[in-house]
């Protein structure tokens, strides 16, 4: 009598359970809930360490911490997940631990218990997201690269907009109590966790999209099935150091907002408005590139330094239709940033070493955003025109890195 068939061999003999736009749906709705609740935790993670007693000091300690911890790791979680092949375990364990961590904060009382779960929550964004992109990109390699990573950068975005204004509503009517702005946020929480156990049982071994779509053109990177032990192309690299050159010359949003309130432009409450309106284009800039690229190719991605040099021309003016339309401009840059690029490494990388690739990439990008921040920060304080030149002249390097391979000779991914 033969074995039982695992799920895995018997998805592999009969297809995926679902076509692969579903997939890349029901997969961005677990990304718009998990970004409703932990995106609504980091929008009031300051005001909560200062009501336990925190100062400016530890606040921006942890939080950095926090930030360093949620991209660095995934060096060790990208190996691991190509080592194991458990990506749905690595995927599922990272949000748990995202979605219990955040309500729990609610209920801290001590100073270094919701230090350490703050921490926590962004360790379990280090955990899954190696995983999680490599899962979302072997159903990417049907609907294409670009199409792919960019829906689910939109639908990341709804619940990044949703989950603040969500959290700020109850405070509100509960007169600042973090208790049931934090706890409502395990509504959701539930429902990532529930989703996701149901998506790993109608795909089990999303691969089999990949292996069975279509054989692209002869000379398309990342079709190959590549040993786990293979180097990273060398085109993977030249792509890490455009983007760690585009995101060190790129102001992050925490020195636009200072902009803002130190020449009394918007009040504080407007502040979140605004960068909602930034996370709006960010959706929709993820679209128009994702799209572009599929079309086009990898060239697409040159538009990403000239909008990183636009921000700080207009965002740094004392005019506040400007300052708002550079606000705007950064989250388009963000937006290409977030999917397009994503989708790049998924062609340039094949399966046995992607999620590896993913873990590299964060963290590169990390460290330039890092530096990017700094960079913008000690600049806005010398001079603004400094500021916006050197900004220019690292987005020109950033455009010649790109032209070395010669984006326009590699086709895009189908």
């Amino acid at each position: 009598m033969n074995p039982p068939e695992t799920a895995q061999a018997s998805a592999r003999r009969h297809g995926p359970g679902m076509g692969a736009w579903r997939f890349v749906i029901a997969f961005g709705t677990v990304s718009l809930l998990a970004d409703f609740v932990y995106e609504g935790a980091r929008s009031i993670t300051g005001p909560l360490l200062a009501h336990l007693g925190a100062t400016a000091a530890v606040v921006g300690i942890v939080t950095g911490i926090g930030e360093a911890a949620a991209l660095v790791l995934r060096l060790a979680s990208g190996p691991l997940a190509d080592r194991t092949r458990r990506f749905w375990a690595w995927t599922i364990s990272g949000y748990a631990l995202t979605v219990i961590t955040v309500p729990v904060l609610g209920l801290a009382s001590a100073l270094w218990v919701a230090c350490a779960l703050v921490i926590a929550e962004r360790v379990g964004k280090a955990v899954r997201s190696p995983a999680k992109d490599t899962l979302l990109s072997h159903a990417a390699a049907v609907t294409g690269r670009g199409k792919g990573f960019a829906v689910h950068e939109a639908m990341d975005q709804v619940g990044a907009l949703i989950g603040p204004l969500t959290v700020a509503a109850v405070l509100a009517a509960t007169g600042d109590n973090y208790a049931p702005a934090l706890g409502v946020l395990a509504l959701p929480g539930i429902a990532v966790v529930a989703l996701l156990f149901w998506l790993r049982s109608r795909v089990p071994d999303p691969t089999t999209y990949e292996t069975a779509a279509p054989s692209p053109a002869p000379g398309a990177v990342g079709t190959r099935q590549a040993p786990a032990r293979e180097p990273l192309p060398r085109a993977f690299w030249i792509y890490a150091a455009f983007t760690a050159a585009t995101m060190s010359g790129f102001a992050t949003f925490g020195v636009l907002s200072f902009h803002l309130i130190t020449h009394h432009l918007l009040t504080a409450a407007a502040v979140p408005v605004l960068y909602a309106g930034a996370m709006a284009v960010d959706a929709a800039a993820a679209l128009a590139s994702g799209w572009a690229y599929d079309r086009i190719g990898p060239k697409v991605l040159a538009v990403l330094p000239v909008l990183a040099a636009g921000v700080p021309v207009l965002a740094f003016t004392r005019s506040l239709p400007l300052a708002a339309a550079g606000a705007l401009l950064w989250g388009a840059a963000m937006g290409v940033q977030e999917s397009t690029l994503r989708a790049t490494v998924a062609d340039l990388v094949g399966p046995g070493r992607r999620a590896t690739a993913y873990g590299i990439f964060a963290a590169v990008v990390g460290a330039a955003t890092a530096a990017g921040g700094a960079l913008a920060g000690v600049l806005y304080d010398v001079s603004v025109p400094a500021l916006i030149t050197v900004t220019a002249c690292i987005q020109a390097a950033a455009l010649l890195l790109l032209a070395i391979i010669r984006p326009s000779r590699i086709p895009p991914a189908r």
